[in-house]
């Protein structure tokens, strides 16, 4: 059977806004997508809490993305999901556009030249409750602004290395709870739209 890494931060681990508890595999996006992908393929899970994408974190080379990416593409993986980029965002790495470009166009180059499928997904944005949730001393305005940033370098890059493409702000928005993560009903629908691109990468 085919596998498909679904690589990302606290949303692909499945943080719930409000407790930092992880919803159920049956709550979890990646756990339902192994639910509609039954017989089809084999969904790795591999998320991180306060992961950074292209960033070096401030954690050490284990929450570091592009670091540890590398140590998962074994050579039975048919695709990789990346969903991550939203901790690159904090106030402490000031990442530039140019910056986060590059390295999600880096990390894309590093699965397909393994002969990986990539899917790129754009976080959703932020929202202005982030300020006043746990989170209020790692992300400000600024990083609520750069967020809105990221669907359009994303899709870029998506464009660029002919890879497919899903636009989160597009299906649903971050908890009101934190401004960052998100509930079982938006995971329920990731999950659904994430299955409609996989479901047609089978050639």
């Amino acid at each position: 059977m085919r596998k498909i890494l679904c690589f990302g931060d606290s949303n692909t681990f499945g943080y719930i806004p409000g407790n930092g508890k992880r919803y159920g595999i049956n709550e979890r996006w990646t756990g339902i997508l192994q639910k509609l992908s039954a017989g089809m393929f084999e969904i790795i899970e591999a998320g991180g809490c306060n992961r950074t994408g292209f960033t070096d974190s401030i954690d050490g080379s284990e929450f570091t993305g592009y670091k540890i990416l590398p140590g998962l593409l074994t050579d039975d993986l048919y695709a990789v999901i990346i969903f991550i980029g939203t901790n690159d965002l904090q106030k402490f790495y000031s990442a530039t556009e140019k910056e986060l470009q590059c390295g999600l166009e880096k990390m894309v180059q590093t699965v397909i030249n393994k002969n990986i499928k990539a899917v790129i997904i754009s976080p959703a944005n932020l929202n202005k409750n982030i300020l006043t949730s746990g989170f209020s001393q790692m992300f400000d305005e600024t990083s609520i602004k750069k967020s809105f940033l990221l669907a359009k370098i994303y899709k870029s890059v998506a464009e660029k290395f002919k890879c497919r493409f899903l636009n989160l702000n597009d299906i649903v928005k971050v908890s009101s709870i934190d401004g960052l993560h998100f509930t079982k009903e938006a995971h329920k629908l990731i999950a659904e739209n994430v299955f409609s691109i996989i479901d047609k990468l089978v050639i």
